[in-house]
């Protein structure tokens, strides 16, 4: 099975509009894991950049209709559609933010095929490296991988 880690800018710009890609994404993730497939990676340290990252008051602003509450249980919803990935090897320092370092570290650890971002740049030498592609949401459907 294809497996993905979602960076957390692909969450930010769901919470932002319900019309791109990033939203398709989340919303085909929670459908399919109805369904028993799940595709989606996420670690302990993972969830918690979510959380620290989605609660931030510059970022509130863009989606203020959301409580705190609501945040919290979308970034449950995410952990229970997701495969939980326990972390035995670190890569810190790889890139050069260290929240970035948390997501190529889950899609190591869970054997993830590719990480889903819209700031591919940063992940640059991950593909060479570890063989992880690196895809923009757009990218991921073009490709016809999630079935």
């Amino acid at each position: 099975m294809y497996k993905i880690v979602v960076d957390t800018n692909i969450l930010l710009s769901a919470l932002f509009s319900n019309r791109g890609k990033s939203f398709w994404l989340i919303e085909y993730l929670a459908l399919k894991a109805k369904e028993g497939i799940k595709y989606n990676c996420i670690s302990v340290p993972l969830a918690l950049e979510f959380e620290e990252v989605l609660l931030r008051p510059q970022n509130r602003t863009k989606y203020d209709y959301f409580t705190q509450e609501d945040i919290r249980l979308i970034i449950s919803d995410i952990v229970h559609i997701s495969h939980k990935v326990r972390l035995h090897f670190l890569w810190r320092p790889f890139l050069r933010d260290s929240f970035d370092d948390k997501v190529l570290e889950t899609a190591v650890n869970g054997g993830a095929n590719a990480i889903i971002t819209f700031s591919t740049q940063d992940f640059e030498g991950v593909e060479r490296y570890f063989g992880i592609e690196i895809l923009t949401p757009a990218q991921l459907f073009d490709k016809g991988v999630l079935s």
